[in-house]
């Protein structure tokens, strides 16, 4: 949610950093709206005091004996206009809510303009891609292992569904153990479960509600899936005023993740880089204003540290405001490679959403010693998908016998094994 004071204070500023983002300019609806609201507001002020100073008079009057009918007709009819004027004045606070919670975040000053991945930076490689002689994709190995089933998948959920079995289920596991020790013992994150289900509010406080509601699946009793944990770890701290002391909080959570994939249609229709339903290491960061654009540098190592220790080769990019997501101000995307694809693809997304993301939740801090209260920065980053980091795994360590090689990280997860689909 943006600030209204900030527009109202620099209505060209605001509208350039919406331009970034491909968007016309929006202060001139929003600033008439908020004048309409305010002069509606004006006006009820202005009747409620008229209201308790002819009050006044009707008790002087009548005590002098006088006659107040003319007070008394006046005050019948501010009884009479003030209900419409809070219902103007709702309905106008209402479409300036609507209108706000529509737009994206404003990208900082050093994200690069672009319309989408084509305008993104690449800012570091780290380690070989590894390059093989008729490299097969994930898909491929899983199914000649017999551990990874789609068509069992689709009998029991329509596409875009996978089952893995034995080891290649233990595997997976087996990563998101991994990630968590990671985060928690090195990294400083304490370790969440949380809901899976979540309210109307919640998915509105992180931004996915009201724009993206068709990317989401909702239950019979209204509430929503959540897309990522994001979404329940950021809202621990919503409608809430937190002492300075305790920032940053930091937090992650292993999770199974729903998205419609509304937008995906005839994208990575085989295999288990796009899927309705797919499994996440989630970390998300509660920060201090003053240290949120450090806390994001942090976040972002975190995340590549997990591939560097399972030996997998990335690039880290940094998004253009085109192709950032919508709470975002500016987005870190790590990119794996993936040997059967030949190319890198998005295995983690780290993002700082300034106060965006705290304005709509209400989430709030006080200083020591200060009297008013401040809005805490929040960030997010996928530390990393579990899936994507499987389809990693079997690309890069396919072996020419069939066998996927284990890296060292994970063999103490999996009793030793070093290697998985052995004949």
């Amino acid at each position: 949610m943006h600030d209204l004071q900030s527009i109202r204070a620099n209505p060209e500023g605001f509208d350039a950093g919406l331009a970034r983002r491909g968007l016309p300019a929006q202060s001139p609806e929003i600033l008439a709206l908020d004048q309409r609201r305010r002069q509606a507001q004006q006006e009820l002020e202005r009747l409620q005091q008229r209201r308790n100073e002819a009050s006044k008079e009707i008790g002087q009057l009548k005590a002098k004996g006088g006659d107040a009918g003319n007070l008394l007709a006046e005050m019948a009819r501010i009884k009479e206009a003030v209900p419409g004027l809070e219902e103007e004045q709702r309905l106008i606070a209402d479409q300036l809510d609507e209108k706000l919670a529509a737009l994206p975040n404003i990208p900082t000053a050093d994200v690069p303009d672009g319309l989408d991945e084509h305008g993104n930076l690449e800012l570091r490689r780290t380690g070989e891609p590894r390059i093989i002689d008729k490299a097969l994709e994930h898909f491929d190995i899983g199914e000649r292992l017999g551990l990874m089933d789609f068509a069992a998948a689709a009998k029991i959920a329509g596409s875009r569904f996978v089952v893995l079995r034995g080891e290649l289920a233990r595997l997976e596991r087996a990563l998101g153990n991994f990630m968590l020790d990671l985060h928690a013992r090195e990294f400083g994150y304490t370790e969440m479960s949380v809901p899976l289900l979540v309210r109307d509010q919640a998915v509105f406080g992180t931004g996915q509600l009201p724009k993206f509601a068709e990317d989401l699946f909702r239950t019979t009793d209204d509430r929503w899936l959540i897309p990522t944990a994001e979404v329940s770890l950021t809202n621990l701290v919503n409608d809430s005023i937190l002492d300075e002391g305790e920032l940053p909080i930091r937090v992650t959570a292993y999770t199974p993740c729903f998205r419609s994939e509304a937008g995906a249609a005839g994208r990575d229709t085989r295999g288990m880089i796009r899927q309705h339903q797919f499994s996440k290491v989630e970390l998300v960061s509660i920060a201090h204003p003053d240290r949120s654009d450090e806390e994001h540098e942090r976040m972002t190592a975190a995340a590549e540290t997990v591939l560097a220790r399972l030996g997998l080769a990335y690039r880290t990019m940094l998004l253009c405001s085109g192709d950032m997501g919508f709470s975002a101000r500016k987005t870190y995307d790590i990119e794996v490679w993936l040997p059967g694809q030949n190319a890198y693809r998005e295995i983690s997304s780290c993002s700082h959403c300034g106060d965006f993301q705290a304005r709509r939740m209400k989430a709030r801090f006080k200083n020591a010693g200060e009297k008013g209260t401040r809005f805490v920065h929040t960030l997010n980053g996928s530390g990393v998908a579990v899936g994507r980091a499987l389809v990693a795994l079997l690309e890069t360590y396919q072996q020419p016998d069939g066998s996927v090689a284990v890296p060292d990280v994970l063999r103490p997860y999996l009793g030793g094994t070093d290697a998985i689909g052995r004949p």
